[in-house]
């Protein structure tokens, strides 16, 4: 695909990605339906603009796709403009100028955000061919994160409790991610000065902790909490090396309990001429002269990558973002992952053209890693691009029963799935789930209209019929609609 840049007289730069398929044909794309279809959309550092239409978040653009020390995350918005419909309009905010990789990694990002590459659209034509009333919503690509790292481990906050939870487990990470690179200058302080600033971010932790039920979990939290001593330690180390001036070398799956000025494409380098300060910070922060445009949303981090993560206290990241035992599972793919045990490149690789042949061996590859059990697998691959397999959990087996008045179990619903969607194969999973996501919008209304503050809502407590069988419906006031 070609792509062209604008630079704006503010602190921004503008990349137009045209949208076109395979054949040089204008694709047929849909930025809010391609975005607000799945729960994935609704968790930090994602942020989607009912009234503009557009999605912001953080990404983070590197010089070399295998150098994660020297990367920028800035603040990008996503917007598919009414008058220019068959384009991205990408808005980088924070830096004047970008270079000939940094846009090749920020266009890469959007496209695996919204699932725009010409096998993409390839399939999503060939599932709406077999599915008319998925074609008549429009529904044929379901969000996902920039990186892999993100889905995965967005999929095990997706496991064993309620939706609420997993949406403050997701913006408590990047919360921390944003408290890690912005120690508050640290570099100037003594060790009993951060000593005493990481006792308040410990202090604080209980803000950030999630207050719905742990469930299931309970017996398997850590024990007592404090902000450990290896922390503190590797961040003075940093802030030692960074004050010499050298470098450190080195849910169903949406709300699922989961219980079970336009310039041609040659000119681009040439007005790209100022290639971006590169910092070993991830931090987003944009500067304070930055237009008001910008949401208040720019006070949260980046997710975390596996280097912010890797070196981390269990107990420390447990109580931080109350995440319970998924700490321990979420700084062990971490550290393979850094430590080069995990290849998620080679994983995401062998996933560019899917094949039913390698999804047996891949979900066992999967299954190695700690915490990613028959249902955070299915998820991952989905994420991935393989759409034959439905993730089964109690909500499959509500759904099962309230709009295919069939009785379903545990040991059972992967037979009755099959059964009800065997017949859209090899995209079984796009089937039920633009029935899931359409039966939920009758309910709730549409999410991409929807108040932020809304998105806890979505439980199973609240799809549970009356005894009249009918669902109750969610009251929300004028004020919530208008996001006040």
């Amino acid at each position: 695909m070609q792509h062209r840049q604008e630079i704006d007289r503010g602190r921004s730069v503008v990349v137009e990605l045209p949208l076109v398929d395979g054949e040089g044909d204008r694709a047929t794309f849909d930025l809010e339906k391609a975005v607000c279809s799945h729960g994935l959309f609704m968790m930090a550092p994602n942020r989607w603009d009912s009234l503009s239409k557009t999605l912001e978040r953080p990404l983070r653009l590197s010089e070399n796709v295998n150098d994660d020390d020297h990367e920028q995350s800035l603040l990008v918005r996503i917007t598919q403009p009414s008058d220019s419909p068959h384009s991205l309009l990408l808005r980088v905010f924070g830096t004047d100028s970008l270079s000939t990789i940094h846009q090749r990694s920020l266009l890469g990002q959007v496209r695996r955000m919204v699932r725009l590459s010409v096998e993409e659209n390839k399939r999503v034509k060939q599932f709406q061919e077999i599915c008319g009333e998925a074609k008549e919503r429009g529904f044929g690509r379901v969000f996902r994160s920039p990186t892999l790292f993100e889905d995965m481990v967005k999929c095990m906050l997706l496991c064993n409790c309620q939706w609420s939870r997993t949406l403050s487990m997701a913006k408590a990470l990047c919360e921390l991610q944003l408290e890690l690179n912005c120690p508050s200058s640290a570099a100037s302080f003594s060790v009993a000065d951060n000593q005493n600033q990481l006792k308040g971010v410990t202090a604080k932790s209980e803000h950030f902790a999630p207050r719905t039920p742990a469930g299931k979990e309970s017996r398997k939290r850590a024990g007592a909490y404090g902000c450990p001593e290896n922390l503190l330690e590797r961040l003075t180390e940093v802030e030692e090396i960074e004050d010499k001036g050298t470098s450190n070398a080195s849910a169903t799956p949406a709300f699922s309990d989961g219980k079970e000025i336009v310039i041609p494409k040659n000119d681009i380098c040439q007005v790209a001429t100022e290639v971006c300060e590169v910092s070993t910070s991830a931090l987003f922060n944009p500067d304070p002269s930055e237009d008001r445009e910008l949401s208040s949303f720019n006070q949260l981090g980046n997710f975390p990558c596996p280097k912010e993560l890797a070196g981390l206290d269990e107990s420390f990241l447990a109580k931080r973002c109350g995440l319970g035992y998924r700490a321990g599972r979420i700084i062990k793919l971490a550290k393979g992952i850094v430590e080069g045990r995990i290849q998620l490149k080679e994983l995401e690789e062998a996933c560019s053209i899917p094949s039913l042949s390698n999804y047996d061996k891949l979900a066992e590859q999967l299954r190695e890693i700690d915490g990613f059990g028959p249902f955070a697998c299915a998820n991952v691959l989905m994420c991935l691009g393989y759409y034959h397999v439905i993730p089964t959990d109690s909500e499959t087996i509500r759904h099962l029963k309230q709009v295919h008045a069939r009785t379903s179990t545990i040991q059972k619903v992967h037979r009755d799935v099959e059964k009800i969607y065997g017949k859209y194969a090899p995209f079984q999973f796009l089937a039920y789930w633009s029935e899931v996501w359409h039966f939920y919008e009758e309910r709730f209304g549409k999410f991409s209209e929807m108040p932020h503050s809304d998105y806890k809502l979505i439980t199973a407590a609240n799809m549970r019929q009356k005894r009249n069988g009918k669902c109750k419906k969610l009251k929300i006031t004028s004020a919530e609609k208008l996001g006040v």
